[in-house]
């Protein structure tokens, strides 16, 4: 592909599907997104004619693994090949997740992120790291393995974030726990986005915890209080409270379609990210995998321990979308948004990346009228073209 080129067909930029759309890619930069009419400039030598849509690259913010491989694995090799597999579902960028775990796992696994960060992948960015455990609540564990919950120390939070070197962008926390809020205030002061999820906290407690420094719920509904009409739980609290942002995992399995449209009502896309939770069974199909040191069965489209709790996901993100839109009767626009600019802004990132605009990193999907990927570019490179 030319350091210059074109991609001509429906756009979906500013909130709304361009038609007849064009986008300008000179480099790893944005220099056009918009009407094709209203580009002035010379037009490239090359212009690719697509069929589908011209989408902002998807990011997300919380996924543990695909295509045999996970970030607990704590190689150069599985991130690596977790990058080169990302683009195929249209993911241009992405938060390393990952779970509960002794910390003489955890740190290796942080320094290998910060490594590889440092020497670049061939495909999706990784941008940082979601850190899910090891601080959360035991009767709200999901799939992680119990005897490795830990009390949030401040000693503790403080020496895995100087290890990631600054990476560490999200830390899933249960805030009732002893000595949570002080960390919770300490990572605030640090930047990091602190998120309530594997959580048994009241209304009360989560909303003290929002006072202390939570702005973000990890994937909501699951592995939380849930919203009682005397009682409003974390659920609750994440609704009420408008200005903090939540994630969703939209494979219509761990959140039912009506209630995911309900919470896209209330949160809006601009503070709804679509996510995938996806674990190292994504994208290989059937059969018996593993999770932390344990097996995860996969059957259809869900993934589960033997004793029948739901195990992460095998969800894409390109998948999510088309959920969001078929099964919840969201605007593809907003759907679109909800996996591109909404996470890049939970993140600090929102001025360079998951928007069709001038002066934008050049990361695109394109999606066919399936909601299958097309083409993938990170930063102006196509590292995926479908055969």
């Amino acid at each position: 592909m030319n350091q210059e080129f074109g991609l001509r067909g429906a756009v979906i930029a500013n909130g709304a599907e361009i038609t007849d759309g064009l986008v300008v890619i000179d480099g790893g930069s944005i220099r056009f997104a918009g009407e094709s009419q209203n580009y002035s400039g010379e037009l490239p030598e090359t212009i690719l004619q697509v069929e589908g849509w011209i989408c902002p690259g998807f990011m997300d913010i919380h996924m543990h693994g695909i295509d045999g491989h996970d970030t607990m694995d704590g190689t150069p090799e599985s991130l690596q090949a977790i990058s080169k597999a990302l683009p195929r579902f249209g993911v241009t960028s992405f938060l390393a997740t990952t779970m509960t775990a002794p910390y003489k796992e955890i740190v290796p696994v942080l320094s290998t992120i910060a490594q590889v960060s440092r020497q670049g992948l061939d495909g999706a960015e990784v941008v940082g790291v979601h850190l899910e455990g090891p601080w959360i609540n035991p009767r709200y564990k999901g799939a992680q393995k119990e005897e490795n919950i830990a009390l949030p120390q401040l000693d503790a939070v403080r020496r895995l974030y100087e290890l990631a070197e600054g990476l560490i962008k999200v830390v899933t926390i249960a805030p009732e726990q002893p000595e949570a809020l002080e960390a919770i205030a300490w990572l605030k002061e640090q930047g990091v986005i602190v998120s309530a999820g594997h959580t048994g906290a009241s209304f009360a407690q989560a909303s003290q915890a929002v006072d202390a420094g939570v702005r973000h719920f990890t994937h909501c509904f699951n592995a939380m209080t849930g919203l009682h009409h005397r009682e409003p739980g974390v659920v609750g609290a994440a609704m009420y409270h408008e200005q903090l942002s939540t994630e969703l995992i939209a494979d219509g399995i761990h959140v039912h379609p009506a209630v995911m449209n309900i919470l896209y009502r209330v949160k809006t896309a601009g503070k709804l990210a679509l996510v995938s939770d996806s674990m190292r069974a994504a994208a290989m199909g059937e059969g018996t995998y593993d999770l932390g040191g344990q097996e995860v069965h996969v059957h259809g489209d869900q993934a589960k321990l033997a004793d029948g709790t739901l195990a992460g996901s095998i969800l894409t993100l390109n998948r999510a979308v088309a959920n969001m839109v078929t099964l919840s009767k969201v605007p593809l626009p907003e759907a679109v948004e909800m996996a591109s600019h909404t996470p890049a802004t939970i993140l600090g990132l929102g001025e360079r990346k998951g928007r069709l605009a001038a002066g934008y990193d050049a990361d695109v999907t394109v999606l066919d009228k399936q909601f299958d990927v097309s083409m993938t570019f990170v930063a102006g490179k196509r590292v995926y073209h479908k055969q």
